[in-house]
């Protein structure tokens, strides 16, 4: 894994500062060859100077990091030059006229993770952040970088060994044979090992808020101050407002960031029965948003409550406060004067998200079907050490699970899986 790759690690486009990224053994000569410094390269130090593109000359920096203390685990350099598409161009086409090859998608990553600079998950991590639509999702992604994931992975792996050792021992030893104490110790192992996986499952509903977005239906009969409640949490005008019943006839969608977390509202036709065939479309398509909703927010009115999803939060509102209309409601607002604006928002957050989860870290259907596997096989190594089976009868078990939480680190992730985790960054990290 030392062959020269190099890439432009910056945005394409006009900027004030463009890098091009290489990494492999000859990444240092190649860099003597282009960057005007005279005499040796002091690992992590920044050198101002010209750059030689072969058919023009920048002034920029040139940085070392010297193997194995670089982001790859090899021998890194890079060129930072002034912004703009054809100088990075021009100064990438340069490195590999000397040698070095275009990097593949996420390769400068993928070479951390093989030369054990990072975990599987932490790599992930550096996808989310890359990816992040939310500041939540850049501190989700920051908790997988740092090993967050991967720490717990390990920490349970290290448990189940133990496990496994105490069962070896009787395969070994069968005439001596595990006694009451050791299989009770091991099923009281087990069952905090399923406590903590059960745990982190929970968790797999904020991660993917965090990563989708919550969603908020905003109902109510027509003309209950859907639109104009959609607009003030907006601060922009998105949808029609009026006085007329039933000018919504579609759902209109805006994000609002509340928290960090980004809150996707859907403004709703207003529910009513209705001979008009337009709005009847319009009232189907609301009662389908309220259907994928993760919280809704009612704006009640004087007529019968609409039938809500189970299990679903709903938040009612009595809307244009200024007006004197209801007040046997979660929250009191004016749209208009902005009154109980900052209580809604604080109840999206709270029953649309949840304090509790502010350190979500589950994120990828990857490792939600890892820990979820890993859970189902723990429970069953349980089951069997309780009912006092024969010890071999669940090691496979238990084996099964810490095979599971591998892959989480990637300590035992298969080929396909790090192919296709890489393959979705960009060129250049």
């Amino acid at each position: 894994m030392q062959e020269l790759i190099s890439a432009i690690a910056t945005a394409a486009g006009a900027g004030g500062v463009a890098i091009v990224r290489m990494s492999g053994k000859d990444a240092l000569a190649v860099a003597k060859k282009m960057f005007s410094r005279r005499g040796e390269f002091a690992p992590n130090h920044m050198y101002a100077g010209e750059i030689d593109a072969g058919a023009f000359r920048d002034h920029g920096m040139c940085v070392y990091f010297r193997a194995p203390k670089s982001f790859t685990g090899e021998d890194v350099v890079e060129f930072h030059c002034h912004g703009g598409t054809e100088i990075a161009r021009g100064i990438l086409k340069r490195t590999l006229e000397l040698g070095a090859r275009l990097a593949e998608r996420g390769e400068f990553t993928k070479r951390a993770y093989l030369n054990g600079k990072l975990s599987l998950s932490a790599a992930e991590g550096v996808g989310e952040m890359i990816a992040a639509s939310s500041e939540a999702q850049v501190r989700a992604g920051y908790l997988l970088y740092h090993e967050t994931l991967t720490t717990l992975g390990t920490a349970l792996q290290k448990k189940l060994t133990h496990c496994l050792a105490e069962v070896d021992a009787d395969l070994d030893y069968p005439e001596e044979d595990l006694n009451a104490s050791s299989r009770a110790e091991i099923a009281a192992t087990l069952a905090g090992v399923e406590a903590e996986l059960a745990r982190l499952l929970s968790q797999y509903a904020a991660g993917r808020k965090i990563k989708a977005g919550v969603s908020v239906a905003l109902v109510g009969e027509p003309n209950a101050g859907k639109s104009s409640l959609f607009n003030a949490l907006l601060g922009y005008d998105r949808a029609i407002v009026s006085p007329v019943a039933g000018t919504t006839r579609d759902v209109v969608e805006g994000t609002l960031e509340i928290g960090g977390v980004n809150f996707r509202l859907t403004d709703t036709a207003g529910l009513r029965e209705s001979e008009d065939a337009i709005e009847q479309e319009g009232v189907r398509r609301a009662r389908e948003a309220i259907r994928g909703a993760d919280v809704i927010v009612w704006l009640k009115e004087d007529g019968e409550a609409p039938e809500f999803p189970a299990g679903t939060p709903v938040i009612t509102v009595g809307a244009k406060s200024d007006l004197s209309r209801r007040k046997d409601c979660d929250v009191v607002l004016s749209s208009h004067t902005g009154e109980g604006l900052a209580a809604l928002k604080e109840l999206l957050y709270e029953r649309g998200f949840g304090r509790e989860n502010d350190g979500a870290f589950l994120l990828s259907e990857r490792h939600y079907r890892a820990a979820r596997e890993a859970l189902e096989a723990v429970t069953a190594a349980k089951r069997s050490a309780e009912e006092g089976l024969a010890p071999e009868l669940y090691a496979e078990d238990i084996r099964r699970a810490w095979e599971a939480l591998g892959t989480l680190s990637g300590e035992t992730a298969s080929e396909a899986i790090v192919t296709e985790i890489f393959e979705k960054f960009c060129v250049g990290k």
